[in-house]
């Protein structure tokens, strides 16, 4: 598989259920016995990953800023959805999405790099988050209902490689 290019067709992003934050990143085992519901649909996926802050200190006597890393963020996660009426995945992120839940939810993105054989499975990727909003969108005439849906990612990636299976 290494070397290998795999399409963003066929990812599934599934919501989990509330999920505390914590003070140490999460690992894969933190993730274990979550129930999972898929958000069908999913037709734009937002990106995904750390990017440090950057500290910047003017040194006089240098006549030069230092710029070093400070903390770390993982973004703002922006995917559109095709609205898909009762999906129960659908209805799991809008109720995650409504202004009064404050909560932190389990979030998984499941890669499509299936190396396939039996008990093989693909990469996975699973982090904690805020689900923001849950706008309903038109566009043209010629266009399908959307839904825009922020997940404000409030902990590490989690990356799982495939497990290649048995032919």
């Amino acid at each position: 598989m290494a070397g290998d290019l795999f399409p963003v067709a066929g990812m599934k992003l599934f919501i989990g259920g509330v999920k505390a934050l914590q003070a140490a990143d999460f690992v894969e085992a933190d993730f274990s016995g979550e129930t999972w519901v898929e958000i069908d649909g999913w037709s734009q996926m937002g990106s995904v990953g750390d990017t440090a802050a950057l500290i910047t200190t003017s040194l006089i006597n240098r006549g030069r800023d230092i710029k070093q890393k400070g903390t770390t963020n993982a973004g703002s996660m922006e995917n559109v959805f095709a609205v898909i009426p009762g999906d129960p995945g659908q209805e799991a992120l809008i109720a995650a999405a409504v202004g009064s839940n404050k909560q932190n939810y389990a979030f998984k993105i499941e890669h499509n790099d299936d190396p396939g054989g039996t008990g093989s499975a693909p990469s996975m990727s699973y982090f904690v988050g805020l689900a923001m909003n849950s706008n309903e969108v038109g566009g043209e005439a010629n266009t399908i209902r959307n839904l825009n849906a922020t997940i404000e990612i409030n902990s590490n990636i989690v990356n799982v490689d495939a497990v290649p299976g048995t032919p």
